[in-house]
């Protein structure tokens, strides 16, 4: 079965130490050239740990005065 791994990496201890980042329109974008029933996996330490994408995983951040950055 075809599947899809993001590898990923810890890039900073804060938000602000982020070089760049997908928006949810870039990631929808990125998706559509994937059949749907494809799963989804996160990759870690060069492949040697995975972790699923789950929906209760997800969380909205509006920062502490409640404002969007």
């Amino acid at each position: 079965m075809k599947k899809l791994v993001l590898y990923t990496y810890r890039e900073g201890y804060g938000i602000d130490q982020v070089r760049k980042t997908m928006t949810v329109g870039d990631l929808i974008e990125f998706l559509e050239e994937y059949d749907e029933d494809t799963p989804v996996y996160l990759g870690f330490d060069s492949g040697y740990t995975y972790g699923g994408i789950v929906r209760d995983r997800f969380e909205e951040d509006y920062g502490e005065d409640g404002e969007d950055e």
